[in-house]
């Protein structure tokens, strides 16, 4: 197995229990719990493959949707053991980030595009299956959380493999997950944020 595919199936299943631990929080039956697992495990993929004008990974190899559902049926069962599930759930999302990122940049790095849909396939590949997840759920989004490093980890981690393309894509793969990791738990851990937007009153009552 490649790096790559170990990445893409990584991903896979890691997103997929987190998106069973948010169909946990909401309730869910044992199929809502399937279904909400394996939207969040290929949604983000499947939206770069359609971009990049390829196969769809899971339509290419199946397998991958059973091991969403499988990962969807141990949360059912074992859900209510953890102490936290939200406290779970970040974790588990940041491990996920940090393997879908690397596996979108590869793919993306496969099809010989230019750096720039390099990047953006990382950050589409690491983020949107969880914003598909956390929507549907009606949750808010961990992508849209005030300050938290979330996409700003994807990016970094997909720049870091592009400017470090030079090492071989396996190297700068194993960079970009190093990279978002490290970014994301720091947020999750010591509360690293990124400053917002703070809008000041009009002056001389013009608005």
């Amino acid at each position: 197995m490649t790096l790559l595919s170990a990445l893409d199936y990584a991903s896979v299943a890691v997103f997929a229990l987190t998106g069973a631990l948010v169909a946990s929080r909401a309730q869910l039956d044992l199929v809502g719990f399937i279904f909400i697992a394996c939207l969040t495990a290929v949604g983000g993929g499947t939206l770069r493959d359609v971009m990049l004008d390829r196969a769809p990974f899971w339509v290419t190899d199946p397998v991958v949707i059973a091991v969403a559902a499988a990962a969807a049926v141990l949360v059912f069962f074992a859900a209510h053991r953890l102490e936290s599930r939200y406290r779970a759930l970040l974790w588990l999302d940041a491990c996920a980030l940090a393997v879908a990122v690397p596996a979108g940049v590869g793919v993306a790095l496969g099809a010989e595009v230019g750096w720039p849909v390099v990047l953006v396939m990382g950050m589409i590949t690491g983020c949107m299956g969880g914003l598909m997840r956390d929507v549907v759920c009606n949750e808010v989004p961990l992508v849209l959380k005030q300050g938290e490093i979330y996409v700003t980890a994807a990016f970094a981690g997909a720049l870091a493999a592009v400017v470090l393309a030079g090492l071989g894509r396996d190297g700068a793969l194993i960079a970009c997950a190093v990279v978002t990791f490290v970014l994301r738990a720091g947020s999750i851990a010591f509360g690293w944020r990124l400053p917002v937007y703070r809008p000041r009153p009009p002056r001389d009552g013009l608005r």
